[in-house]
């Protein structure tokens, strides 16, 4: 069963356009994440918030990320970050158009 991966925590910018250039090298990196099927980033300027929605095929894929991720931004001296794992309801997901998997149509 796919699980969602939440994160977010402190981000004091860029945003928007300068976020994603800025980012886009991550962004590469992080597609090739074991059991990475998707993630949607998230950004909030007003609270100085980033982070992303994630789905894993399995939660030991969620897990492994969510440790090395916290990891990773703990090294830049990031702190107050909140991660919750989460598993799917994928046949009322269906419903409502939720993107199970990465090449859905």
């Amino acid at each position: 069963m796919a699980v969602i991966l939440q994160v977010h925590f402190p981000f004091p910018g860029p945003f928007g356009d300068e976020m994603a250039e800025a980012l886009a090298p991550l962004a590469e990196s992080i597609k090739e994440e074991p059991g990475l099927l998707w993630k949607i980033w998230t950004e909030d300027a007003e609270r100085q918030l980033a982070g992303g929605v994630y789905l894993f095929a399995t939660r030991q894929d969620a897990e492994a990320y969510r440790r090395m991720h916290t990891a990773r931004l703990e090294g830049m001296g990031v702190s107050g970050i909140e991660a919750q794992i989460l598993e799917t309801n994928e046949a009322l997901s269906r419903i409502n158009g939720g993107p199970l998997a990465r090449a859905e149509s």
